[in-house]
């Protein structure tokens, strides 16, 4: 018997190679981020001919209804430009949950753009009946507050398609980062959710409180006016501490923000009471359909913030902070640097002869 090696000999079969090396496709998600880039253009571009409309034709009024429509306008064209950072943040860490999420968000600011039309109506209405403003701005602004909310259907329906597309895309990044360890993905994914409700949070948080601070208290700057002030880079600190006390697993800190979150909930609560109390709702009519959609909205993500975020503690020491806190480098040089110790790993073969 003598051994022989392989260089040199032709009959020796070539060393065992994978079936399929995954080449990553970019396709997707360039196309997720056009889809949602061309939506916000063309949305910003009209939402500003309606504010730049309405400037021109109102006369000088501090009424609430006059803050209304600008206020309206403002924070819908706030939660595009949102929405694209947040675009950009989904693809540059691949996360899957956020990119379902904004395929929700979407959706909702389609519901918020219906619930506009109403309400801007409403407000040309009343200074129109007090000769504040020409009663032809709502003939000249209806089209394009109808076209909104079709150009934004249309934009959630391509990227809900897309998104299905980057399904793929992204779980083979999950795989290379996490590894095939189910029970570890299942960590990984409440983590993944969690992050994406605290960046939705906030947007949801802003968004009321804005409106509250604009049409309800403009007239009125009482305690509740100053404390909800306030209340704003409080709640960024929260949510930001949110995020770093996962990444530390600190189950002291998880508690206490949780315990803030429980206090979020009770302050929307009261805040849908005194929307619709018979002693209090007069100050809140103005805003009160928009800000209604906000408050529910935002008590439904503090609800399952809650949640996940119990289930993100209960994950602690379990062996996920490694993969959460280690860095991503470039997926494609990781696919390649995959590949090449997979084919490195492959034996010398020898023939017996």
């Amino acid at each position: 018997m003598a051994f022989r090696a392989r260089e040199g000999y032709t009959n020796v079969a070539p060393p065992a190679t994978p079936s399929r090396v995954y080449v990553p496709n970019t396709t997707w998600t360039w196309s997720f981020a056009i889809v949602t880039l061309i939506q916000t253009l063309v949305t910003l571009g009209l939402e500003c001919y309606i504010f730049a409309n309405f400037q021109i034709q109102e006369q000088a009024n501090d009424s609430p209804s006059s803050k209304t429509i600008p206020t309206f306008l403002a924070l819908y064209s706030f939660g595009f430009l949102y929405e694209l950072v947040l675009v950009y943040d989904a693809l540059r860490m691949k996360n899957t949950i956020q990119v379902i999420g904004l395929c929700l968000c979407n959706f909702g600011l389609l519901i918020y753009g219906a619930v506009q039309v109403q309400q801007i109506q409403n407000a040309v209405s009343v200074l129109a009946d007090m000769k504040e403003i020409s009663p032809l701005v709502w003939a000249e602004s209806q089209p394009f507050l109808i076209i909104i909310p079709c150009i934004v259907g249309l934009g959630s329906l391509l990227m809900t398609f897309v998104a299905w597309k980057l399904y793929d895309e992204f779980a083979w990044t999950i795989y290379k980062h996490i590894s095939a360890d189910l029970r570890m993905k299942r960590r990984y994914l409440t983590y993944q959710i969690y992050i994406a409700l605290l960046k939705f949070d906030f947007f949801f948080f802003l968004g009321f409180t804005v409106q509250f601070l604009v049409v309800v208290s403009s007239s009125k700057h009482d305690a509740e006016f100053y404390l909800t002030i306030i209340a704003v880079p409080v709640t960024i600190l929260i949510l930001a501490c949110g995020a770093w006390f996962v990444r530390r697993e600190s189950m002291f800190g998880m508690i206490v923000i949780i315990m803030l979150f429980f206090a979020a909930m009770a302050y929307f609560c009261f805040k849908l009471y005194r929307m619709y109390a018979p002693a209090t709702f007069p100050q809140y009519l103005p805003a009160r359909p928009s800000m209604t959609f906000f408050a529910i909205i935002t008590l439904v993500l503090i609800v399952i913030t809650i949640i996940n975020a119990c289930m993100c503690a209960h994950n602690f020491d379990r062996g996920l902070k490694p993969h959460i806190n280690k860095k991503k480098g470039n997926p494609e040089e990781k696919t390649t640097e995959l590949s090449s110790n997979v084919l490195s790993q492959v034996p010398s073969r020898m023939m017996i002869d």
